[in-house]
């Protein structure tokens, strides 16, 4: 884009106003290099990068960035093989800190989606492993102690030197005090000295270093620093050169990442740019427009970006597709002008990536060119007239505007005889109009109201004038040409009656209807205008609301989502100390000497109890394919681990079966049972049914059996007796000596499935035998 419509429009000072919201050099590099672009997609790209920051920044907060110096020198000198310093070396360690500190951020990010940035952001390099080369360097840009084994070595000789020194030349101050001049220790040539009185130098021996101005003074090192003080200073320059090595070897190491610390700092640099505009946006109630390639300009609440914001006032335009020129009349100091460079300006701005002063939804077209005539251009070296300075420009933005661009005229056809004025300002317009270029002029004539009214795709537009306050309010009408108001203002400053009605009688009546016709068209106009206010209104209302909204609604997703990681964290906890504890039961029961069936029956419940219970009563495919298997309440059932019959008692919202073995209850999943009873189904099968004998007798003898042998007996009897869904047993132990008697009815006592028990009735045995009652 040509660089006089920059000038014209102010583009520079435009620029200002973002420069205070950067904090990087990178930054500050690219907002002064900042031109207008024509390529819609990349202008597009900026404004969904722009759009993205916003989104995050609402969620996640203001990125915070650091300042960094420009690197582009210092880069330069790395790659012609140049030994960078401290600082320089500080620098680059800023900036690589400083992308780590970005995508930190970025990854950290959360509730938002920002495709188009993330493309930019997938660009930034990690630079942990150069950060770590210079971890050497503290902020000022000197070497840490430890930057070597060998300057820490260097370094601790130098300060047991310091040490020494100080604690002699300390001694000797207190000692010689009557000799010295001065109660202090100073510096001579770098090396520590005395300020001894010049009638007591003998008193002192050493090396003479300086002499004070009157000779009364002579700065004396003592012989007895002076072999410390070469070991300092041979110290200081092994320092030195080891500094410079590891200067060397750092800059080497660092040259191969030059083009990633230049593409970073690139990146850091538009990031920053960005995080500006956002701020600007923010802070100016500015938006995002929508680009248009139809020549369709909408601009709501439009404001130039220069006028102070207490005084600038808002204006609507409307320059669609079908309107090829507005022209706008009215009288000086109306706004015009600046109505004009508003428009001018603001796609500028557009096209420069920038969000523009307007209400949101608006719109903007991507044009090749713009060119301006604006202000008197008067050339007192050229000897050229505003006439003749205006047609100049205009002949040579005539010679090279086309149909992509856009023409901003200020008051076309001044500066010569108003006939002839009027006549070529029509004229330049038809051209242009006929070129299809997208014009906007301003002028005095009235003459162009007609050309307005009468020529297709043509618009007037006026600025408004209160005729009651005598002033302008700025405000653009479009639709509505300019009215003369010199009669009535005449009227209201106190020109006589009489010279205003002989004035309206040389006015003819056609005028006068125009200027009725003028007057009724702003009231209709204005009534238009409000209604078409409330309507935006409404619709912004609405969309704040939509926008409220869908934030609360993303909102309870998002904790909806929370809840159920949280619960999905709980259950892993409560499956972990379930897995726990079952392996303590698992450990419990291999660590008995023997296990009973029952044992293993009620140690499995126990460990299915420890799980989770989901439920999957909604799951129809689930009850469909168990229906089809033809598993019902009162099925018989053959639990396989077991080899044990049971019954199937219910279906529970798990999905496990309740299965009864004898006496023992337990939930199990259909793969750990086989049916025995199966319903006839539809299709003909062959039922198959396994009949189950019970041989367990009602009684247990355990007469004539040691002690051990009986109780084992005892346990696995009552075992066999409760899967044989026994309901009464007797056991005949005898009286002899009481001790087989005592330990089964301690058994029984102790036996949660014994409901009671009892000794047998006098013809059953009496005390030698004992009934017992199973649950």
């Amino acid at each position: 884009m040509n660089k006089k419509i920059l000038q014209i429009l102010e583009f520079d000072k435009l620029k200002e106003q973002f420069s205070p919201l950067l904090i990087t050099a990178q930054g500050k590099k690219e907002l002064e290099t900042l031109e207008p672009l024509t390529d819609k997609t990349k202008i597009q790209l900026l404004f969904d990068e722009l759009a993205d920051f916003r989104i995050l920044t609402q969620e996640n907060g203001l990125l915070k960035l650091s300042k960094t110096a420009d690197l582009s020198e210092i880069l330069r000198r790395l790659e012609l093989d140049a030994v960078l310093s401290g600082r320089e070396f500080v620098e680059i360690k800023k900036l690589a800190q400083q992308g780590i500190n970005i995508s930190r951020y970025f990854e950290e990010a959360v509730n938002v989606e920002i495709p188009h940035l993330t493309l930019t952001l997938d660009k930034l390099t990690n630079l942990s492993d150069l950060t770590k080369k210079l971890e050497i360097f503290d902020n000022a840009g000197s070497l840490y102690d430890n930057a070597s084994a060998e300057l820490m070595h260097i370094r601790s000789n130098i300060k047991r030197y310091q040490s020494d020194i100080k604690k002699i030349m300390q001694e000797l101050l207190n000692k010689n005090l009557s000799n010295l001049t001065e109660n202090l220790i100073t510096i001579r040539n770098e090396r520590q000295v005395l300020p001894v009185r010049a009638d007591s130098k003998n008193k002192i021996p050493g090396v003479v270093h300086d002499m004070s101005a009157s000779g009364q003074t002579l700065y004396i090192e003592p012989n007895a620093v002076v072999a410390l003080n070469n070991n300092l200073n041979q110290a200081y320059l092994e320092e030195k050169n080891e500094i410079s090595r590891i200067y060397h070897e750092l800059s080497a190491a660092l040259k191969p990442y030059t083009a990633e610390i230049r593409q970073n700092a690139w990146l850091i640099g538009h990031i920053d740019l960005i995080r500006a505009k956002y701020n600007y946006l923010l802070h100016n109630k500015a938006s995002i427009p929508k680009l248009t390639s139809d020549k369709d300009i909408l601009l709501y609440d439009a404001r130039h970006p220069l006028i102070d914001t207490q005084k600038v006032v808002a204006n609507t335009l409307k320059f669609d597709n079908e309107t090829n020129t507005i022209v706008i009349t009215g009288p000086n100091t109306g706004g015009k002008t600046i109505t004009l460079k508003t428009l001018g300006i603001i796609t500028v701005m557009a096209q420069s990536g920038l969000p523009i002063l307007t209400a949101d939804e608006s719109r903007v077209h991507i044009f090749n060119e713009i060119f301006a005539d604006i202000g008197d251009e008067q050339s007192i070296e050229q000897s050229l007239s505003t006439f003749s300075s205006h047609m100049t420009n205009i002949v040579n933005i005539l010679e090279k505007a086309d149909s992509t661009s856009l023409v901003l005229l200020d008051e076309l056809g001044a500066g010569t005889d108003p006939k002839e004025g009027a006549a070529l300002a029509i004229a330049i317009l038809e051209h242009l109009r006929e070129n299809n270029i997208k014009t906007m002029a301003s002028t005095h004539y009235p003459e162009l109201k007609a050309y307005g009214v009468e020529t297709p795709n043509v618009m007037n537009a006026s600025m408004e004038f209160n005729i009651d306050k005598m002033q302008p309010t700025y405000h653009l009408q479009l639709g509505i040409p300019g009215r003369s108001n010199a009669l009535e203002i005449s009227r209201r400053l106190g020109l006589p009656e009489n010279i205003i009605t002989t004035a309206s009688e040389q006015i003819s009546d056609t005028e006068h209807d125009v200027n009725h016709m003028i007057a009724t068209l702003e009231e209709k106009t204005h009534e238009v205008v409000e209604r078409s206010t409330h309507i935006r209104q409404l619709e912004h209302e609405n969309q704040v609301l939509h926008r409220d909204l869908t934030k609360v609604y993303n909102q309870i997703n998002r904790e909806r989502e929370n809840e159920l990681q949280k619960a999905q964290k709980e259950a892993a906890e409560v499956i972990k100390k379930a897995s726990e504890q079952a392996q303590e039961i698992l450990k419990n029961l291999n660590e008995k000497s023997t296990l009973k069936p029952h044992e293993i029956i009620a140690a499995r419940a126990e460990l299915e109890a420890l799980a989770p219970t989901i439920d999957f009563s909604q799951n129809k495919v689930l009850k469909k394919a168990k229906a089809q298997r033809g598993l019902k309440q009162g099925a018989k059932v053959n639990v396989t681990d077991y080899n044990q019959q049971g019954t199937l008692i219910r279906l529970e919202k798990d999905g496990r079966w309740q299965v009864q073995m004898g006496a023992i209850t337990t939930r199990l999943t259909e793969d750990e049972f086989e049916l025995t009873e199966q319903e006839e189904a539809k299709v003909k099968s062959k039922n198959v049914t396994r009949k189950v004998t019970n041989k367990v007798k009602a009684q247990l003898d355990l007469r004539g059996m040691r002690y051990e042998e009986a109780e084992l007996e005892l346990d696995s009897y009552i075992d066999q007796a409760l899967l044989a869904n026994l309901i009464q047993i007797t056991i005949v132990h005898g009286i002899g000596t009481g001790v087989i008697r005592e330990m089964v009815q301690k058994k029984l006592q102790n036996n949660r499935h014994i409901k009671s028990y009892e000794y047998a009735p006098v013809n059953a045995g009496g005390s030698g035998a004992t009934l017992a009652i199973l649950k």
